[in-house]
């Protein structure tokens, strides 16, 4: 069974391996380039394709002519995207010639689209997973293949769950690969009217409105914690990232007076924040924005701030 595979990221990486563990011949590793500008927490899957011996074409911004001429001189019996960034046109969909397959960081049909782990913790979902759907133009559309779920804990970050679910996809694909590898392609529907559909995010999408509930507030640190850019606020003309906060426990919550104004106080040497719904979040972990990566005790941050003591 031969395939062409279009991959990033750990997803890419543990999804890739599955193949070969499983013997599917790759003929062809289609990845992205390295940007600069972000943080590199992830694998590369062009270290994963070297060392087994397989081609490699990159891919920036757009995929060229040549690249699709390429692969269907190929004629490979699969194409699969795993965690790729890029949308595959119709030609290149078309040069598979059993099936093109996309596997989805979401239980489809929700959370379509972009960045599903940071939306999902966002809203606070207790469960997620991975996706391997038929691929279409139109992105995440196509009928579901294969699905894993996993549960999302009340303080899992983000990276908590992609890491769960890189796991997830490697599980749904090595279950559904004897199947594929008979040329069976099982399909379920992608009701997409009970599904959502979300965008990208930008970092300036982190930042904090105290005014908030404490649990919304909670939900975004959370859904942005570093290696992502991070939940921020702004105080003293100093831009603070919140890398780890919790739900304040009822004791310590007390000790923020009843008519302390929404955000950041320190209380007996914690950074307490107090939200709109009269909420607290302990955080436990708070950055500099122009020292990322260097914790603050409370006094500087008090200083930086400016607060009242």
């Amino acid at each position: 069974m031969k395939a062409v595979v279009f991959a990033y990221h750990n997803v890419g990486v543990r999804c890739l391996k599955t193949l070969l563990a499983r013997g599917v011949q790759v003929q062809l590793v289609v990845t992205h380039p390295d940007s600069p500008t972000e943080t590199l927490w992830f694998d590369r899957v062009a270290d994963v394709a070297a060392e087994a011996g397989i081609p490699v074409a990159w891919v920036d911004e757009a995929i060229d002519e040549a690249l699709i001429d390429r692969v269907a001189a190929l004629a490979p019996d699969y194409l699969f995207s795993f965690y790729f960034r890029r949308m595959l046109p119709a030609r290149l969909l078309a040069a598979a010639r059993i099936a093109a397959l996309n596997m989805h960081g979401s239980l489809l049909p929700k959370y379509r689209g972009r960045v599903p782990v940071n939306w999902a913790v966002l809203h606070g979902e207790t469960q997620t997973g991975a996706t391997l759907h038929v691929m279409e133009t139109k992105p995440d559309a196509g009928d579901i293949v294969a699905q894993q779920a996993v549960p999302i804990l009340p303080d899992d970050t983000a990276r908590d769950v992609f890491d769960k679910l890189t796991v997830a996809a490697e599980i749904a694909l090595w279950e559904v690969l004897p199947q594929l590898l008979r040329g069976d392609v099982p399909r379920q529907p992608n009701d997409l009217s009970a599904g959502s559909y979300f965008g990208g995010r930008k970092p300036e999408d982190g930042r904090i409105d105290w005014n908030q509930p404490a649990a919304s507030v909670y939900n975004l640190v959370r859904a942005v914690a570093p290696p992502y850019p991070g939940a921020f606020f702004e105080a003293g003309g100093h831009r603070f990232i919140v890398a780890r906060a919790r739900l304040a426990a009822p004791g310590l919550a007390a000790q923020i007076a009843n008519d302390a104004a929404p955000g950041p106080h320190v209380v007996g040497g914690h950074i307490l924040a107090k939200t709109g719904d009269g909420g607290v979040l302990h955080l436990l972990e708070l950055w500099a924005a122009d020292r990322p990566g260097v914790p603050l005790d409370s006094a500087p941050f008090s200083e930086l701030a400016r607060l009242q003591s």
